[in-house]
Parts: structure tokens; sequence; C-alpha cells
């Protein structure tokens, strides 16, 4: 007669001992880790998103904002050719008669020309008698001088800023110690 009873070999089936439950458990344990690192990807592509967004509308906004840098670079040629041809002009000159209508409507260009600029926020550097700033000058030469080194003394070329961003250096000369 045969024995039908299962004889225990001493080697157990891991999936046979594995209750559903402990399966479950694994599952719920790995859907909740992919859960927090989809979620953890979600919170950076709408970080990477909203800084996206906000470096173009600054680029959009610099747009409108300086626009007209070029242009207003090559306008200040004009402005330093008006203004040494005033300078150019003598008492004698200014005191004729017959070009006092041309100083007059030279000046009066000037002053519109210089209207225009401060509407568009295109202001001249101060240069003279201040300390030399890389940032906003450009030393051409150095002057043996009384006043403390580094001092601007002399403005061979007028600086501008458009805003708050440099259009052209002045082009100085600044003060070196007298020898």
């Amino acid at each position: 007669m045969e024995n039908d009873t299962p004889v225990d070999d001493g080697q157990t089936d891991d999936a046979a001992t594995e209750t559903p439950a402990t399966e479950t458990q694994d599952e719920a344990a790995k859907l909740a880790e992919q859960l927090a690192a989809v979620q953890q990807d979600l919170l950076y592509a709408r970080a990477e998103t909203q800084n996206v967004r906000r470096r173009a509308e600054k680029e959009v906004a610099d747009a409108h904002a300086y626009a007209a840098t070029k242009f207003a670079r090559d306008i200040l040629s004009v402005a330093d050719n008006l203004g040494r041809a005033l300078a150019a002009l003598s008492d004698e000159q200014r005191a004729d008669e017959a070009i006092k209508p041309l100083i007059t409507g030279l000046e009066a260009t000037e002053r519109e020309l210089l209207g225009v600029f401060e509407r568009n926020g295109i202001t001249r550097i101060a240069a003279i008698g201040l300390p030399l700033d890389p940032n906003q000058h450009q030393a051409m030469l150095e002057i043996p001088s009384d006043q403390a080194p580094g001092t601007i003394v002399q403005e061979m070329q007028a600086g501008y800023m458009m805003k708050d961003r440099l259009l052209r250096p002045a082009m100085v000369a600044v003060a070196k110690k007298a020898e």
C-alpha cells in the first residue's frame, strides 16, 4: 500500500510560502516609489518651464527696452560733430550778425537732439573730476597733475549710457603724480 502523504524534503517553494498579502505590499511599495519619482520629475519640469518662461519674458522686455541700441550708438557721432562745430565757434563768429541765424539753428538742433536722447533714456556719463571707472571710462592717456592719481582731468569724447547699459565709454585723460 502506498502512502499518499507528501514527504517534506526540507526544501520550500519561495513562491508557495509568500502570501498574496506580501506580494501586494511589495507591489504597493514599488508603485509608491515610482509615484514619488514621477512627482519629483513633475516638480522639476514645472520649475524648468517657469524658468524658461521668465527668461523669455525678460528677453522680450530687454528687446523692447534696448531695441534702438545700435541706432543710438550710430547717432552719437552726429551729437559729437554737432558739439564740436559749436565749440569751434569763436566769440567774433558768434557776434557776427551774418551767421547768427546759423548758430541759433545749430544750437536748437543740439537741444532737440539732447531732448530726444533724454526721452529715450540716453544719458551722458559724468567724467571730469571723478575717479576713473573702467566700467564707464576709457583712459586714453595720463597727464601730470596736482589732482589725485586716477582722477579724470580731461574728456576727449563723451560717453553715454542707455538706461543701465553702456553705449559708449567716455574717452578720458587721467591725472598722474607730477614729477
